[in-house]
């Protein structure tokens, strides 16, 4: 990750609120699917990516790790909370979610958090054994979303920005999981230019091994450009009108499932944690641990983590006022009031 990237162990070298924070922790977006955050390493740099993860990264400035026990204690309060039924635990950090070394004890202890009926997990695949899906199949898992956007092996290395991916590795796990009593489904970005003729190969490939047994077999994703992050040049994103009637074609083409509803995955709306604090409310928060990306601090404020921006002069362990920006879905931005 780089000697700059500083790493925060939440629960052990600090103790930090799991809701607040995008990087980490529980994100509830009101729905029965809570995202459960454990860690944000991840061994790739995606030309693409949406989170600057991996070894290029230009913009972070700590990684994050959380302790087993206290992820499960705050997600079982929170499963409490949305009413402890029809509850979809999906591990989706901002980097590769194989990275937290107890995945399988995490993927075993929801499992027995009553409530939760479905566990679900992103993956690019790079770290996936025949040995660690096993054990996750075992300890409870229910589908994989694997991460493929092109079946060319030197295309995938440029699009995942490492010269050591291994697609044939990545496939083979792709036909593994589909073999498994794991579900699988396969999630490509959609890069017009870079990737066009891949998506129909992999449509193909999905249909031919057997993936979505249970929900559909893919889940094709449109390139989004996001502020501060990885850019491929000259490319410009697709319109959403033009992405769905591109995936209506493909559907009557492959006769598969590609256009996506909440109810395909049966997810409903239910309640969502109150929001702590409104926007351009004034807090005090207590300055716990480097921030995520460059210039930023995070630390607590009544039972939440607070992202500061413009932190850069803000020293650990002190406490400051601030405004929030930012509160949608419980993850709070600020900015420090001089």
């Amino acid at each position: 990750m780089g000697k700059r990237v500083k790493i925060v162990r939440i629960g052990e070298d600090v103790e930090l609120p799991l809701v607040g924070a995008i990087a980490f922790g529980v994100v509830d977006r009101g729905t029965n699917v809570l995202q459960i955050r454990p860690v944000s390493f991840c061994p790739l740099s995606c030309i693409f990516c949406s989170t600057d993860a991996g070894p290029k990264t230009r913009y972070r400035n700590a990684e994050y790790i959380v302790s087993l026990d206290l992820m499960i204690e705050w997600v079982k309060a929170i499963v409490k909370f949305k009413g402890e039924r029809h509850i979809e635990a999906h591990i989706d950090t901002v980097g590769e979610p194989l990275t937290y070394p107890r995945v399988v004890e995490l993927v075993q202890a929801l499992s027995e958090i009553k409530g939760i009926e479905v566990i679900s997990m992103q993956s690019n695949g790079v770290l996936l054994s025949e040995k660690l899906l096993d054990k996750l199949a075992n300890a409870g898992l229910s589908r994989i979303n694997l991460s493929i956007h092109s079946l060319n092996s030197e295309k995938s290395k440029f699009l995942v920005g490492v010269e050591k991916y291994d697609l044939n590795h990545v496939t083979h796990m792709a036909e593994y999981i589909a073999n498994s009593p794991v579900d699988l489904l396969i999630a490509p970005v959609w890069i017009p230019t870079l990737n066009d003729k891949d998506i129909s190969e992999l449509i193909n490939y999905a249909i031919k091994i057997g993936a979505g047994k249970r929900w559909p077999p893919l889940g094709l994703q449109k390139y989004i450009p996001h502020k501060r992050v990885r850019k491929p040049d000259v490319i410009k994103s697709m319109s959403w009108r033009k992405f769905y009637s591109a995936l209506r074609e493909l559907e009557k083409k492959f006769n598969v499932k590609l256009v996506l509803k909440p109810r395909d995955f049966a997810i409903h709306e239910r309640r969502m944690l109150p929001i702590k604090f409104k926007k351009f409310e004034k807090i005090k928060v207590k300055v716990l641990a480097e921030g995520w990306l460059k210039g930023e601090k995070i630390g607590s404020a009544d039972g939440r983590a607070v992202t500061l921006v413009n932190a850069e002069k803000i020293p650990l362990g002190s406490k400051v006022k601030a405004v929030i920006i930012r509160n949608k879905h419980n993850i709070y931005l600020a900015k420090p009031i001089i």
